[in-house]
């Protein structure tokens, strides 16, 4: 063959590779820009940020840019076609949404969706994907932050200001009555002493009632919501709905008591990380962290109330180990932004959980469960421990109530029933008002 024969050859079959190159890649981007499929999308509004999330079978690359005047956060998802799931996410958008008025959705080219969210106030978005987990495939997630998060502790105080005044006033009284026992007191001393044979003994006893310093803070926190159902019954009762629902009968009861004010870690359906549901109790100040919940274990049959606290020398029982890593997983399940999450104050809560966190935690815990015992059957006589990550703030005594077994088919129908559920409210609230009458909290400086 001659030499301009092989040459022409090699031409030809490198054009031919060029070709077949180049149907492959095109192949590939038609994978890419056609291929993936969205299985769902969620909005989750609340005060505490609103979260939108895009469910599909496979990864996608996302963008966003802020813009103002009006605020609006322009996303762009690469690699898909606008279709009905898509536009679906427009009528999802809820008028009570504190941060979105409304989302439009187009096809900005071909291959890429720009999704725009028109604001009603300035927010700091936070864009991130999650890998399959669970029944759920890939996830877009879009946090919206407000720029300027109400602080809780204010709003606390401002909530209880009337409580706070109520309590000032009673305290007051309690001093006058206190300084007119003290004055009756002095009088009888000066007065002459009584012959030896007319001398009565008396009893004396105080009327004087006793100060309540302040307000008692209790932080409820109803576990999983969102994203993260947590443990789901036969019937289909999710564990979420379940604890929130107890949570806020508890919330209620605590409402109507002069000396006590509530705090809830979530009060709807959204996700609430497990060290921010920490954190909010911190920054409120509370004197006890309740967390509720309602779980399933592997075996149907198990059933009972049972209460937990921490544990820094492994768990008590092979089922309080299997709960704790079960719970301790619903961040993964709910969709954390791990870049975002403050590794340092993670290590901080499990590096100052102190012995005396734990004493007082078992002491309280076992006056809740005294109270359920009362009325319902428990799965241990004592309060359990394990390492609960929800558990883990240094300073605040914490339990974990689980109020029943969801798995079981009996106590699922329980937990659905109103009066069993404000029974369970009424007793973790009788078990918190009986631990502090026997240890009433410290005063402090500030006037929260």
């Amino acid at each position: 063959m001659s030499k301009s024969a092989i040459n022409s050859s090699r031409r030809k079959h490198l054009q031919t590779s060029a070709k077949l190159m180049g149907f492959i890649l095109f192949l590939s981007e038609m994978d890419i820009a056609w291929g993936a499929k969205i299985l769902g999308v969620r909005i989750w509004p609340a005060e505490d940020y609103t979260r939108v999330t895009l469910e599909s079978d496979k990864a996608l690359p996302i963008s966003q840019q802020l813009l103002t005047n009006p605020d609006r956060l322009v996303v762009d998802v690469q690699g898909m076609e606008l279709n009905t799931a898509l536009k679906d996410l427009v009528a999802k958008v809820k008028p009570n949404d504190p941060y979105v008025s409304q989302i439009r959705v187009g096809q900005f080219q071909p291959g890429m969706v720009r999704l725009v969210f028109d604001l009603k106030e300035p927010i700091k978005p936070q864009l991130f994907t999650l890998d399959p987990i669970g029944e759920y495939q890939y996830r877009m997630v879009l946090d919206l932050y407000p720029a300027t998060p109400p602080d809780p502790l204010m709003e606390l105080v401002k909530n209880s200001a009337r409580k706070e005044s109520a309590l000032e006033k009673a305290n007051e009284e309690i001093d006058l009555i206190a300084q007119f026992a003290t004055k009756k007191e002095k009088e009888a001393a000066k007065a002459p002493a009584a012959p030896v044979a007319q001398a009565i003994p008396e009893v004396k006893e105080s009327i004087t009632p006793k100060k309540q310093r302040r307000l008692i803070t209790i932080a409820i926190d109803a576990g999983h919501g969102g994203e993260d159902p947590g443990a789901i019954g036969s019937m289909g009762s999710k564990e979420k709905h379940v604890v929130l629902s107890i949570a806020k009968r508890l919330r209620d009861k605590i409402d109507n008591d002069a000396y006590m004010r509530p705090f809830l870690t979530r009060e709807g359906d959204y996700f609430v990380p497990l060290h921010t549901r920490v954190q909010k109790a911190r920054r409120v100040e509370a004197d006890l962290f309740v967390s509720i919940h309602a779980d399933a274990f592997i075996e149907p049959r198990a059933k009972g109330a049972s209460v937990f606290a921490l544990s820094q020398m492994g768990a008590s029982s092979t089922t309080a180990r299997w709960m704790a890593n079960k719970e301790n997983a619903s961040d993964l399940i709910g969709g954390i932004n791990i870049k975002t999450q403050d590794k340092q104050v993670a290590n901080l809560l499990l590096d100052m959980s102190t012995t005396a966190q734990i004493k007082d935690s078992l002491q309280v815990g076992q006056a809740i469960l005294r109270q359920i015992g009362g009325f319902a059957p428990l799965h241990k006589p004592k309060v359990e421990q394990a390492s609960f990550a929800v558990l883990k703030a240094p300073d605040i005594p914490s339990i974990l109530v689980e109020t029943a077994f969801i798995s079981n088919p009996q106590e699922e129908a329980r937990l659905n029933d109103d009066a069993y559920q404000d029974r369970i409210a009424e007793a973790i609230l009788k078990g918190i008002r009986d631990y502090f009458s026997k240890n009433p909290p410290v005063a402090r400086r500030s006037t929260a």
